[in-house]
């Protein structure tokens, strides 16, 4: 007996499988392609919020699902018996001149009332930080909401508590129970047939692994380059944004621009080997917040997707609002995340 069928073993799929396996459902994963074989599978990782200011349903969600990221990725660490790579380290930015001096303050103030003290965006100098952006004005934004994560090393750590839970992914399974449609670009563009207008579309971002040490150090976001420190003695730079591509999975010149942006912002990278480069296509909605719900005129089927750049830092919260609507048909899915905002 199957409760739910996850058809998608990316991000999404993993881990509302996993929020369902922990209030006793009977899951079933399918994907013919294997866990993180789409965008789950990349590099960065990143888990950053949104600036802490022009408050809105979107961010509150999201702060929900970076402040509970910490117990989320630490159970299925102890379950499971891998690790994900994830820890919650913050970040620096460079301040570049006082206008955005003057700004970063106010966060600063704004940031006490809406992360309910349990993190801080400060101004902190830049003097004597050999891990650290140049700064034009000598000052660093310093938060401390944000995470980084290994992204395949997630997905690893997901499926391999699912397993200890008795969930194997297949390739190929009939419909049984409940079931969840969190499959990505394929997903949209099955979404896409016969609409009017692009409810989402894959976006493409490139990013490059290099050779260096700095596990446990913040991240780093400097000129548009994401710089992700990772536990396993890797940094992650990434990325770019691109709508037009000739091909979905291969790197070009502009990989070579981020390389070259995070080595000219960071010195410490400036002779760390690159050892892989990375491509791939990204779901976006429509609305760019994850699209989340029933899909509308298929009973009893559900929609998770357009994680985007912020998948893996919605990831807890999605989870736990699906399994909500799977298991118990309660909807707390926050205005403007609904399927039905993109169609």
């Amino acid at each position: 007996m199957v409760d739910v069928t996850v058809r998608g073993a990316g991000i999404f799929g993993l881990s509302v499988a996993w929020a369902c396996v922990r209030r006793g459902a009977a899951v079933r994963v399918v994907d013919p392609a294997g866990p993180a074989a789409g965008a789950s599978g990349g590099i960065v990782g990143a888990l950053a919020p949104h600036v802490p200011e022009n408050w809105n349903a979107k961010k509150a969600f999201q702060l929900e699902s970076l402040l509970s990221a910490d117990g989320f990725w630490t159970e299925v660490e102890a379950v499971g018996g891998h690790a994900p790579g994830y820890i919650r380290s913050g970040r620096l930015q460079p301040v570049a001149d006082d206008a955005a001096l003057a700004l970063a303050r106010q966060r600063q103030d704004t940031a006490a009332e809406l992360w309910q003290g349990r993190a801080r965006w400060e101004l902190i100098r830049a003097e004597d930080r050999d891990w650290a952006p140049h700064s034009p004005t000598g000052w660093l934004i310093h938060d401390t909401l944000s995470a980084l994560v290994h992204p395949r090393q997630a997905c690893a750590a997901l499926v391999a508590a699912l397993a200890v839970r008795g969930v194997e992914i297949v390739a190929e399974a009939p419909e049984a129970g409940q079931t969840l449609w969190a499959t990505g670009v394929a997903g949209l563009e099955t979404l896409n047939a016969g609409r009017p207008r692009l409810v989402g579309a894959g976006i493409k971002g490139q990013a490059a692994l290099l050779q260096l040490d700095q596990g446990g150090a913040a991240q780093l976001f400097a000129d548009g380059v994401h710089v992700i420190p990772h536990l396993d003695g890797t940094v992650a730079v990434g990325g770019t944004t691109e709508r037009e591509y000739d091909t979905p999975n291969s790197t070009d010149a502009q990989l070579d621009v981020v390389i070259a942006k995070a080595r000219a912002a960071v010195p410490a990278l400036q002779d760390a080997p690159v050892i892989e480069r990375w491509a791939g296509l990204r779901p976006r909605s429509r609305s760019r917040a994850p699209m989340l719900g029933a899909w509308p005129g298929r009973p009893g089927q559900y929609i998770a997707n357009g994680g985007f750049k912020i998948g893996f830092g919605m990831a807890p919260k999605v989870a736990e609002v699906m399994a909500d609507l799977l298991l118990e048909g309660r909807d707390a899915i926050p205005e403007g995340f609904r399927v039905e905002d993109n169609l």
